[in-house]
């Protein structure tokens, strides 16, 4: 099992930016790939990002592609997510999870460990 805390969320005018950090703890971090998800008031999680364990593949929602980078730094044992160019229906609490198998990095599911959650709220 792996640690993850969330921080970085909070409230931001639209078109502004924010980055969300994750930090990982409790086993080798570059044995998992590592996820990005959030989740409105009223509506299911879903997928925002993910990213391969070497950081060389990432992979975004159609939502986002173009405003948000998933980024990772393995010394580090942490995964960001920036997020640009942000929009009212951006916001969401946001997870960081990690997976070991990477067989579907879409699917919230397939995420063994999560983090708390960190708040994001995009003002229009």
């Amino acid at each position: 099992q792996v640690q993850l805390v969330e921080s970085g969320g909070g409230l931001v005018q639209a078109g502004g930016s924010l980055r969300l950090s994750c930090a990982a703890s409790g086993r080798t971090f570059t044995n998992y790939y590592m996820g990005w998800f959030r989740q409105a008031p009223g509506k299911e999680r879903e997928f925002v990002s993910a990213i391969t364990k070497s950081g060389a593949n990432t992979y975004y929602a159609d939502s986002v592609k173009g405003r948000f980078t998933i980024s990772r730094d393995n010394a580090k044992t942490s995964v960001y997510l920036q997020m640009n160019s942000l929009k009212p229906e951006d916001t969401a609490v946001y997870y960081c999870a990690a997976d070991r198998s990477g067989i579907n990095l879409y699917t919230a599911r397939r995420y063994a460990d999560w983090g708390q959650g960190t708040q994001v709220t995009v003002s229009s």
